[in-house]
């Protein structure tokens, strides 16, 4: 398969860009700083020779927009927006230029589209969709994405939980805290914990690209979440932590602002369960936190 990724060279995106070369196919990263032979470059905004690479591709793979890892200060909001909309919206033009258009168009999105839920779990059938600063730039960027039907262009948006991994993203965080002697838990401890570990994102995203049944937004999470206590509690017991000190609200909102983050990233209850993937057949690698866990350490 011809797989294009436009913004690649992340986390997620180093991740499936090594999965995919390694079951042969012709991988192709759009990205602002080109160094290997397969990376073009893209500014995200405008349209340039980057738009050939799409003729005749089987996947375009979105994964841009600026981290969400950040003060949320207006300037940082309006960059995070435009990174997501401008990006989909070229992708577009690009995709409406193509005279054989990729197969299917997979576009990031994330799970915490749903609401604070401690109790209710959310699955794309019956998922409670608010309405506050993270929500909305997740429903405008999918409103975006499926604004326009391509004929025999089958569009998926990824609504992605916690991506938990050992090259990047929140989890060598997470067990340096833990060594450091402070993974407890995170305010209450109450809220839920979304997750998925690095192998099963990479096989869901393959998985949904086979099955030409599944459209529109998808759920890409384990089908068990559970608290932040619980989740610390774990994983200080995998990495045989004697003790992890608690961490207040009150000291999580100090430390945001010198870490230059938003407390949100840790508070937010995300109670979500990927309901298509499972209904669909989908076997996960690492189902549950102690298995995740036991892999990644």
């Amino acid at each position: 398969m011809k797989i294009i990724i436009a913004a690649g060279t992340g986390f997620l995106g180093q991740n499936l860009e090594k999965y995919f070369t390694k079951k042969g196919n012709e991988v192709y990263i759009l990205t602002r700083n080109p160094k290997s032979r397969n990376e073009i470059f893209w500014n995200a905004k405008t349209l340039g020779e980057w738009k050939d690479l799409l003729e005749n591709a089987d996947v375009l793979i979105n994964l841009t927009g600026k981290s969400v890892d950040c003060r949320y200060i207006e300037k940082n909001k309006k960059e995070i927006y435009s990174s997501r909309i401008e990006s989909t919206k070229v992708l577009q033009q690009a995709v409406d230029n193509c005279i054989n258009k990729p197969k299917v168009w997979l576009n990031a999105s994330s799970a915490t589209i749903y609401v604070h839920s401690e109790i209710h779990l959310n699955t794309e059938e019956n998922g409670i969709i608010g309405d506050d600063f993270s929500m909305n730039i997740c429903k405008s960027w999918e409103k975006e994405f499926f604004t326009i039907k391509n004929e025999n262009v089958r569009k998926v948006a990824l609504r992605t939980s916690i991506v938990l991994g050992n090259n990047g993203g929140a989890f060598p965080k997470l067990k340096l805290i833990t060594i450091l002697g402070l993974g407890g838990k995170q305010g209450r401890g109450n809220q839920n914990v979304s997750w998925i570990h690095i192998d099963d994102f990479c096989k869901a995203v393959e998985y949904i690209i086979n099955h030409e049944n599944i459209v529109g937004a998808i759920n890409i999470t384990a089908p068990n979440p559970l608290s932040n206590e619980e989740f610390m509690r774990k994983l200080r017991q995998q990495m045989k932590a004697p003790f992890g000190l608690n961490a207040p609200v009150w000291q999580l909102e100090i430390a945001s602002i010198f870490l230059k983050t938003e407390t949100e990233l840790l508070l937010k209850s995300r109670n979500v369960y990927p309901e298509k993937l499972m209904k669909s057949g989908f076997e996960f690698s690492y189902p549950n936190i102690e298995s995740t866990f036991k892999n990644l350490t």
